[in-house]
């Protein structure tokens, strides 16, 4: 499927997908999302493909996805519905391929399949 690339690069992983906001804040070190209000609590997104519609929070949740580079515990690659500041700049600093996708892909994305994002080509791939 074709896609809006933000931020260049390949990657290929496992889908962590919600159709709920994020609050990059609430990741830990580890990957691990803090957030007992959200679907994905306690899940980690090192090494997947993450996929959510857009950030919310302060700016600062920037600087957790470069946190997360650092500890070798980033998501491969981001797929989102609309490119929000927090993580666009996000990826950007922490060099993690980012593409935007219709709803209408958003909605045929699905949870632990493995997909590859080529950012560089604006394709994502089954």
């Amino acid at each position: 499927m074709n896609c809006k690339s933000i931020i260049k690069g390949f990657a290929k992983g496992i889908v962590l997908k919600t159709e709920r906001p994020i609050n990059l804040l609430m990741l830990n070190d580890n990957g691990i999302l803090n957030d007992a209000a959200h679907i994905l609590n306690g899940k980690s997104v090192a090494n997947r493909v993450l996929v959510f519609p857009y950030a919310v929070g302060s700016s600062v949740g920037a600087y957790r996805l470069y946190n997360l580079r650092v500890n070798k515990n980033a998501p491969n690659a981001i797929i989102c519905l609309k490119p929000d500041l927090i993580t666009v700049s996000g990826c950007a600093i922490a060099n993690i391929p980012l593409v935007v996708c219709s709803l209408e892909d958003f909605k045929m994305i699905k949870d632990g399949i493995e997909i590859s994002v080529d950012a560089d080509k604006g394709e994502i791939l089954f």
